[in-house]
C-alpha cells in the first residue's frame, strides 16, 4: 500500500496577498463613515442614514476581513487545528452577511416607521455628501476588484462596497428627486430599494460561505470528473473514497484512495495523480493512497 501527501505554500492563500490594499479601503471607508453620519443626522435623511449604517457595516466588515487575513497566516501553537487558521477568512465573510442583513433590517422597519408622517428632508446635504461617498466608493471599489475574484474574504468586503456605492446613487438620486419634486417620500422610497438590494448581495454571499463551511466541492468542478481522470492513469483500475472541498479560497484540498494491481508501479502512480490534480483542478494539497484490489474496503466514491 502506498500514500503520500502534497501541497503549496502556507502563505499562498488568496486572502493574504491583498491585505495592503484592504488597510487602505479600511482607512477611506471608516473616515467617510464619521462625515455622512453626522451630515445624515443633520439633514434628517432616511436614506442617508441607512447609507452611513451601511457604511459602518463596510468598516466592520474590512476590519474583519483584515484580521482574518493575519489570523489565517499565523502558526499554530496548540497543536489542534490541523488545518491551521484559514477558516477565519470565512467566518469573517460570515460576519459580513450578518451585519448586511442587518443593515437591511434595520432600514426597511425605519422606513415602516415613517410612513403616513412627513418628515423635513435637506436635499442639499444629501446630494452633496452621496456624492462625495460614491467617489469614496468607487475608489474602494477599483481597489477590491480583483482580489474579489480570488479570495471569498475579500469578496465579503467587496460586495459590502457595491452594495454601499448603489446606496451612494440611491442618496444622490434622492436628493435631486426631494429638491425637484418637493416631495420628501422619495428619501424613503429610495432607502428601501438600497436595503433590498444590501438584502440579496447579503444572501447571494451567505451561500458562497455555507458551501464552504458544508465541505461541498469546489464551484464549478465535477468529482465524477475528477474520478475519471484518475482512474484513467495507467495502471489504476478504480478509485473510491474521493473528496474535495474548500479549505479557504484559493486553497482545495482532495483526499482519495486510488486501487492499483501493480505494487512496483504505486510510486508513479501517485506522482501521475497529484500532477493531475495540481494542473487540472488546482488542488495542490491533496492526501492520496494507493491500494491493491485485494485491501480495498471502500467501493463508492463518496461516503
Amino acid at each position: 500500500m502506498g500514500s503520500g501527501h502534497s501541497h503549496g505554500p502556507p502563505a499562498g492563500h488568496a486572502g493574504a496577498k491583498y491585505r495592503g490594499k484592504l488597510a487602505i479601503a479600511f482607512g477611506l471607508i471608516a473616515t467617510f463613515f464619521v462625515v455622512e453620519l453626522v451630515y445624515g443626522l443633520l439633514a434628517d435623511s432616511l436614506a442617508l442614514i441607512s447609507d452611513a449604517g451601511h457604511m459602518a457595516a463596510d468598516v466592520v466588515a474590512l476590519g474583519a476581513a483584515l484580521a482574518a487575513t493575519k489570523i489565517a497566516t499565523r502558526k499554530d501553537t496548540t497543536g489542534r487545528r490541523s488545518f491551521g487558521s484559514y477558516r477565519a477568512e470565512v467566518f469573517a465573510s460570515g460576519l459580513t452577511v450578518l451585519l448586511m442583513l442587518g443593515v437591511s433590517a434595520y432600514v426597511v422597519i425605519e422606513a415602516i416607521s415613517r410612513i403616513g408622517s412627513d418628515p423635513e428632508v435637506s436635499s442639499g446635504p444629501m446630494v452633496v455628501v452621496g456624492g462625495l461617498g460614491l467617489v469614496v466608493n468607487v475608489v474602494v471599489m477599483l481597489l477590491l476588484r480583483a482580489a474579489s475574484k480570488e479570495s471569498l474574504n475579500v469578496e465579503g468586503a467587496y460586495f459590502e462596497v457595491v452594495a454601499d456605492t448603489a446606496g451612494s446613487v440611491g442618496v444622490v438620486a434622492a436628493g435631486i428627486l426631494i429638491a425637484t419634486t418637493g416631495q420628501a417620500w422619495w428619501d424613503t422610497a429610495v432607502a428601501v430599494a438600497i436595503g433590498a438590494f444590501v438584502a440579496v448581495r447579503a444572501v447571494i454571499l451567505g451561500r458562497q460561505v455555507l458551501a464552504v463551511l458544508g465541505q461541498h466541492v469546489p464551484e464549478g468542478m465535477a468529482i465524477d470528473a475528477v474520478a475519471d481522470d484518475l482512474a484513467a492513469i495507467p495502471g489504476v483500475t478504480d478509485v473510491h473514497d474521493l473528496h474535495i472541498w474548500v479549505l479557504t479560497s484559493g486553497m482545495n484540498v482532495a483526499t482519495a484512495h486510488l486501487v492499483a494491481d501493480d505494487t512496483d508501479e504505486f510510486p508513479r502512480i501517485l506522482e501521475r495523480a497529484r500532477t493531475t490534480l495540481k494542473t487540472t483542478y488546482a488542488i495542490e494539497h491533496a492526501t492520496l493512497q494507493v491500494e491493491r484490489t485485494a485491501a480495498r474496503e471502500c467501493h463508492e466514491i463518496d461516503w
